[in-house]
This record gives C-alpha cells, structure tokens and sequence, in this order.
C-alpha cells in the first residue's frame, strides 16, 4: 500500500489504511473471494472520500483488474482544488 499511495498521493493528502483482518472489507460489503487464486479473501480495490468524518462518496472497482478507483480518486483530488 505504501507504494500505491505514493503513486497516487505524493503529497500526502490522502489517508491509506489497511484492513488486516477483513472486518471493514466485509462492513462494506467489498469482500472479493481470491481463496482458490490466493488462499484466501481480498478486499475489492475502493476509493472512500470522506468528510467532516462522512463518507461522501465510495468508487469500488467493478472487476479485478480495472483502474476506474484510481480515476476516481483523481477526479476526487480535482474536484477538491
């Protein structure tokens, strides 16, 4: 994650967290199962922005392999400039 966030964020504007144990992924309904492929579940690839402690919006990536998050994400930053 530390270097996706540096390719997506070098100024350091947007908060990365991890979900080691799954718990959020499964609140959030983003749970993908990669078990035969992996060994186990992955979290769908999202963006969250979040407000004033709101969620204001949420972009999950439709497919496994798509980058509509990290176009998201970017629309997010311009929007906020």
């Amino acid at each position: 994650m530390a270097a996706w966030g540096k390719t997506v964020d070098p100024e350091h504007k947007i908060r990365m967290l991890a979900d080691m144990h799954g718990e959020f992924t499964r609140a959030l309904g983003t749970e993908l199962d990669s078990s035969k492929m992996l060994g186990n579940n992955r979290s769908r690839r999202y963006a969250m922005l979040i407000d004033d402690n709101k969620i204001r919006s949420v972009s999950t990536e439709p497919d496994i392999t798509g980058l509509a998050c990290l176009l998201s994400i970017q629309r997010q930053k311009e929007n906020k400039t």
